[in-house]
């Protein structure tokens, strides 16, 4: 892979890793904080980190879980540092990394998800993971990865379904 020495990554690697992995982070790290001004934050912060501890690395192979595990690890600092979710903090419509808009509602609905659905849906669908990384990367079998994807998006529909017929019905009236 190119990245490793004996003294764990080689800066000019690191640099490397993080251009070819920036877009993926970026999707991570929204997924988790729906906001675009905190995930690039999350990013800096769990570069700089990465950068601080690159010496440390000693498997080539998981590089990028290893730096994954530091953004998210950043990302649920940046989590619990809030009070409070105010709607007001929250622009209507945000551009995510691959220029599609993503409503209030869903980033709602994305936010209720119990955090174990809510991981395998930010890394199958904002990080593009496949269901074998995403289990690695969480520890878990294939099944669990799948099974916790089909319940997430189940509860993503009906949740969505309901905000929007909300929505039509109000406006029938």
């Amino acid at each position: 892979m190119g990245y490793f020495n004996r003294k764990g990554i080689e800066k000019d690697a690191y640099i490397r890793l993080i251009e070819q992995y920036r877009e993926t982070m970026y999707r991570i790290a929204y997924g988790y904080l729906g906001n675009e001004a905190e995930a690039l934050e999350a990013i800096d912060e769990a570069i700089y980190l990465g950068y601080a501890k690159r010496k440390t690395v000693k498997e080539p192979d998981y590089a990028k879980t290893w730096l994954t595990r530091i953004l998210i690890n950043e990302c649920y600092r940046m989590l619990r540092k809030r009070d409070h979710l105010s709607f007001y903090e929250i622009p209507p419509d945000v551009v995510d990394a691959r220029e599609e808009p993503i409503s209030l509602s869903t980033k709602l609905a994305l936010q209720s998800l119990p955090e174990d659905l809510r991981q395998v849906i930010i890394l199958r669908y904002f990080a593009d993971m496949t269901i074998r990384e995403t289990a690695e990367f969480l520890g878990i079998p294939d099944g669990t990865v799948s099974s916790r994807a089909r319940k997430a998006l189940s509860i993503l529909r009906i949740e969505l379904m309901e905000k929007e017929g909300e929505k039509i019905y109000e406006k029938k009236s």
